[in-house]
């Protein structure tokens, strides 16, 4: 909806900048950063504009209406957030070049270039992320106390299941789904590998396979935000992140009624 233009020219003017600001705004929020870091960036960015951005930020949408100080040109958008990946170099990229931004007064057409480049950045090697990943969860096993043994069925564990919440989120299912069979995938081959092997406990293998799905930045950003007031975004984000933890305590329980563990 685009109200009080003139031409043509300042129709696509408005239209560009709040586009490049929703980019900003998607990416932020997408890659894990809370309601106040959003903001701060996007104020930056809309000043070096000589623009008034007011958002109104959803779990699944971002609204956005601009407004144009000089000219008085208004322009409402809408853009629907991708599925979340949490990506902390995305947010602190975007973070160095707003101030970058705001301390070479930037043009227009170099912000949108640079916010252009940030989204084309890649992500880090799958390989990477699925052994990273499954080392933590043989490192926490160690921690906990467990035995080679369980840390390397935590490995493999924390890697299927990783594998599987991946490919399942890469064809479009549902996110709890997702994390649902892949909380399930792990802590099954958790109990399978150690359940017979009478001389060792699986419950320490079983709890630290899953730990992977823990929702952190979620559950982290829902306590700032309503720290910092943003009540409405914090209480989206904790119930995103607490269905995330039902999907991990029932997966736990399937496996634990099926193999007859008793409590973790």
């Amino acid at each position: 909806m685009v109200t009080n233009l003139n031409t043509h020219e300042e129709l696509l003017d408005a239209e560009e900048v709040a586009d490049v600001l929703l980019r900003v705004s998607s990416m932020l929020m997408t890659s894990g950063a809370n309601t106040n870091r959003i903001l701060l960036i996007l104020n930056r960015f809309s000043n070096m504009l000589h623009s008034d951005a007011q958002v109104f930020i959803n779990h699944k949408a971002f609204i956005i209406t601009l407004t144009d100080k000089k000219r008085g040109v208004k322009n409402t958008q809408v853009r629907r957030l991708p599925a979340y990946v949490i990506n902390f170099s995305i947010i602190s990229n975007l973070s160095e070049a707003s101030v970058k931004a705001e301390q070479e007064q930037w043009s227009f057409e170099k912000i949108k270039e640079e916010v252009l480049r940030i989204e084309k950045l890649k992500h880090h090697p799958r390989w990477l992320v699925l052994s990273t990943v499954s080392l933590a969860g043989s490192g926490l096993c160690y921690i906990f106390n467990g035995d080679p043994i369980s840390m390397l069925v935590t490995f493999f564990a924390t890697l299927a299941g990783l594998f599987i919440r991946q490919q399942m989120g890469k064809h479009g299912y549902n996110v709890y789904l997702a994390g649902l069979l892949g909380a399930l995938t792990a802590a099954f081959i958790a109990a399978g590998s150690l359940t017979f092997a009478t001389s060792i406990d699986p419950q320490i293998a079983i709890a630290t396979s899953v730990l992977f799905l823990v929702p952190g930045v979620q559950l982290i950003n829902s306590f700032t935000d309503f720290m910092d007031g943003y009540i409405l975004t914090g209480f989206v984000r904790l119930m995103n992140g607490l269905l995330f933890v039902f999907s991990i305590a029932f997966a736990l329980f399937v496996v634990m009624y099926l193999f007859k563990i008793q409590g973790l």
